[in-house]
């Protein structure tokens, strides 16, 4: 889930917070880092049932006497072992599935965890509607932004605990599975199939997915201008003429982000298409999915293809540390659309942002972008007013030093956790604007700045 309606390098260690984040005080945990996870579902459509193997690579990070996950009530743990053996002992309870150490874990041990789990996935529900597992009219949908992985598998649930996985997925004959990272195999045995996907990229819990439908898979054509990244869409039959039609500009979105925010940052980039209306698209990692209302020409439709395309930079790649700076995912994948909507001919980026601020100025002023809290974490003005910061900061540098700024940033933190301190430090090296003075008011005060304009020679 990456967007509302429209109106609109690692973290150090000793930078990590001394408790989860309070945007969801109930999830993760700093006492251990995932660093893969190899993940094995079987899943039987018709009756939405769910039986998992979850083995976890794991580095202690602090004294403790047990592991805490992240696993939905629903799905309850039937088998635990650690390190080969049978656990000791092992509870599930609010959420969380507890494994105790008979020695305990001390700093930079490493434990492997074998779970066996099952039961009826459903979504969680919460501030942010239903996230996580989902039964769709003929399938499967998971979009875990921002507490949904554990309504699928056990986890160390924390955008900040970024890990390899392997997913091998068993489900009905003709139904495809499609998860992050690069496809290594589909085999069949009587009336199921089984597909296999590895992703090496570090990922974030909340972007892990599993998509499930009678989709085949198509290649939308990336022209003959680089890059050339590999492009699919994953539909049915019946919608594959409206996805090509809808996507047809795709690759161009994806030339024109690769020219504004450096090199595309994964193998490839898939669409999944499903056939039930979706109130919005939602991001993966290496993916997107989007409904068949998506698909129209129109503007409203371009602009979230573009959006949750841009996602992949700001939010997969570059994930934010802790959820109050949320702005860093939604505020340039905003700013991207207005790109976008230039490069198209639809209106200039300074068009884009007039509107914007027009319709800040005459909405509550009354949020903190750069810590919105959790229940405002999705409100439009972080989208708007974040875009609106990224604007003030290209108005204050100039075109040349601001798409520099951006392709180092991307460049420096790939495949890591960010926050907006680490952004304005970027901000001073590559810029001689003072980055903290201009960025305050944007992210840290209630009433709107002005309008940002260009400098004037």
């Amino acid at each position: 889930m990456s967007f509302p309606a429209e109106a609109g390098g690692s973290v150090p260690a000793a930078t990590l917070p001394a408790a989860p984040d309070p945007y969801l005080p109930g999830a993760g945990s700093n006492a251990y880092r995932v660093e893969r996870y190899e993940l094995e579902l079987d899943y039987k459509v018709s009756s939405n049932r769910l039986s998992g193997r979850a083995v976890l690579y794991g580095v202690a990070q602090a004294p403790a006497s047990a592991i805490v996950l992240d696993l939905a009530g629903n799905l309850r743990a039937t088998k635990v072992q650690l390190d080969g053996r049978k656990a000791g002992r092992f509870s599930q309870r609010a959420g969380q599935l507890v494994v105790a150490g008979q020695a305990g874990f001390q700093p930079g041990q490493r434990f492997t965890l074998d779970i066996r789990y099952e039961g009826n996935p459903a979504p969680r529900r919460g501030l942010w509607g239903e996230v996580g597992w989902e039964e769709l009219s003929d399938g499967v949908l998971v979009a875990g932004q921002p507490n949904g992985a554990p309504s699928w598998f056990p986890c160390n649930d924390h955008p900040r605990n970024k890990a390899s996985y392997r997913f091998t997925i068993t489900t009905d004959a003709n139904y495809r599975a499609v998860c992050n990272g690069v496809f290594q195999s589909r085999t069949t045995r009587s009336s199921r199939e089984t597909w296999v996907y590895e992703q090496a990229e570090p990922m974030a819990t909340y972007l892990a997915t599993v998509q499930i439908g009678r989709y085949g898979l198509l290649e939308l054509d990336a022209g003959r201008h680089a890059p050339a990244v590999p492009q699919h869409v994953a539909v049915t039959p019946a919608l594959a003429g409206r996805a090509r039609t809808g996507l047809a500009l795709q690759p161009a979105m994806m030339r024109t982000f690769t020219s504004c925010f450096g090199p595309y940052p994964f193998p490839g980039y898939t669409v999944v298409v499903t056939e039930d209306e979706l109130e919005i698209p939602l991001e993966a990692q290496g993916l997107s999915i989007l409904g068949p209302n998506h698909l129209d020409p129109d503007w409203e439709s371009q602009r979230l293809i573009a959006h949750e395309l841009s996602h992949q930079w700001f939010g997969n790649s570059l994930t934010a540390a802790t959820w109050q700076d949320i702005w860093l995912h939604e505020g340039f994948a905003c700013y991207a659309e207005w790109i976008w909507s230039e490069e198209a001919g639809v209106m200039t980026v300074a068009g884009r942002a007039g509107a914007a601020w027009h319709r800040l100025e005459a909405d509550a002023q009354d949020i903190l972008v750069g810590d919105p809290g959790p229940e405002h974490m999705f409100d439009d003005r972080v989208y708007k007013r974040g875009a609106l910061a990224l604007h003030a900061v290209r108005m204050a540098c100039g075109d040349l030093a601001f798409f520099a700024l951006l392709q180092e940033w991307t460049a420096a933190h790939r495949h890591g956790s960010v926050g907006t301190h680490d952004f304005i430090l970027a901000i001073n090296r590559a810029t001689a604007v003072d980055a903290e003075a201009l960025l305050h008011p944007w992210l840290y005060e209630e009433s709107l700045p002005p309008l940002p304009l260009a400098r004037v020679s």
